[in-house]
């Protein structure tokens, strides 16, 4: 990809621009409000151990429609030790907007590719609309496409939603660059010709310019 200009970059959007980082007032602080957390951002970011729900042939599907993401999650989290009680509550603190917190560079980097205008989509397995997420943190505006799996009936890495994206921003995929966290979703770019870039799917705090540092690389 050296001496390629970039025209258009696609953005990843968990744990990429925003992380699920949510504290619930009406969790108490102790360890089982804790152990929630940990589950629901292992569940979220990709398995870290196996469940029986992940041999459930719809897992490999749950981005496509809501009521698949929510059947599968809820179990998923049941499986993995949140209470029955918790679980419907916990699967809705996934969905609110509040729960989302942007990384440092985020806005930086959008408005960053606002300037040198260089038009932006968000590509991401999903299956709601995030846009209210997005619109929370102030960024909706710096984003021209929303590309989200459960809207095109497809998931990353399969090489439609990344065509997709790059056709309704009007540039080639080789002149697109992706960036995102999963090397395995996000890295199916480069099956049709984008340059990609892996950030680390860390906490906010401890990622403060990532995104920064990938335009940099490409000259942006």
């Amino acid at each position: 990809m050296a001496g390629v200009t970039i025209r258009g970059v696609l953005f990843d959007f968990s744990s990429t621009l925003f992380r699920l980082e949510f504290s619930d007032p009406k969790f108490p602080k102790d360890e089982e409000s804790a152990r929630t957390q940990r589950i629901m951002l292992s569940m979220t970011a990709g398995p870290t151990r196996p469940l029986p729900v992940h041999d459930d042939p719809d897992w490999a599907r749950r981005d496509l429609d809501q009521d698949t993401h929510h059947r599968m999650f809820t179990e998923a989290f049941r499986q993995a030790g949140i209470p029955d009680g918790h679980v419907e509550r916990a699967y809705a603190q996934v969905l609110d907007p509040v729960s989302w917190t942007a990384y440092p560079d985020a806005g930086a980097a959008l408005r960053r590719l606002r300037g040198a205008g260089v038009p932006v989509a968000v590509v991401s397995n999903i299956a709601w609309d995030i846009r209210s997420i997005f619109d929370r943190a102030g960024i909706t505006d710096l984003v021209a496409e929303f590309v989200l799996s459960y809207l095109e009936g497809s998931m990353k890495p399969d090489e439609k939603l990344f065509r997709v994206a790059c056709d309704r921003l009007g540039v080639d995929p080789a002149e697109a660059l992706m960036i995102g966290d999963s090397a395995q979703a996000d890295g199916g770019a480069a099956a049709v010709g984008c340059a990609v870039e892996i950030v680390p799917a860390i906490p906010t705090w401890e990622r403060p310019d990532a995104l920064l540092a990938a335009l940099a690389k490409h000259g942006l």
